[in-house]
């Protein structure tokens, strides 16, 4: 089987075809913790029914990664650690868990897309695979963020 082709080389072909995308290779990451998380998720962001994603505010801080600015371009990596999508952030918002609306849980799109479905996985998901000792807080900082998919272009 074929080594996955690299970041760098994905973006630089990307950007002969979109030379708006800037020189230097953004952020690089999959979505979720596991493998078939990457691929799931997606899954629901090349089909357009993922616009959003959430991360703990407290996990940043434990990892010391930069956060996401409006602006930001991504690339991401399917569950086999391949580039396959780029993604732009439009917004970002940092809400307490609890405060997380129903118009961000059906962004994600996720399962059903309903605000108590989203609450559920998430709170599973930070009790399980939390950066940060705190792990999950019903009040803890969360950052929803909204991005548009650049690459490949529907």
């Amino acid at each position: 089987m074929a080594e996955p082709e690299s970041a760098a080389a994905f973006w630089r072909r990307r950007r002969t075809e979109l030379p708006e995308l800037p020189e230097e290779l953004p952020e690089v990451w999959g979505f979720g913790a596991i493998p078939a998380h990457a691929d799931e998720l997606l899954q629901l962001v090349l089909a357009g029914v993922k616009t959003g994603t959430a991360s703990s505010l407290w996990d940043y801080e434990a990892t010391g990664d930069a956060l996401p600015e409006v602006g930001d371009y991504s690339v991401i990596l399917d569950g086999a650690g391949a580039p396959r999508a780029i993604i732009q952030t439009t917004a970002l918002e940092v809400v307490p868990f609890d405060q997380v609306d129903a118009e961000h849980a059906r962004a994600e799109g996720e399962d059903d897309r309903t605000l108590a479905q989203w609450r559920e996985v998430h709170e599973r998901y930070w009790r399980t695979y939390s950066e940060n000792p705190r792990g999950y807080e019903p009040d803890m900082p969360v950052l929803c963020e909204r991005f548009r998919l650049v690459y490949p272009v529907g």
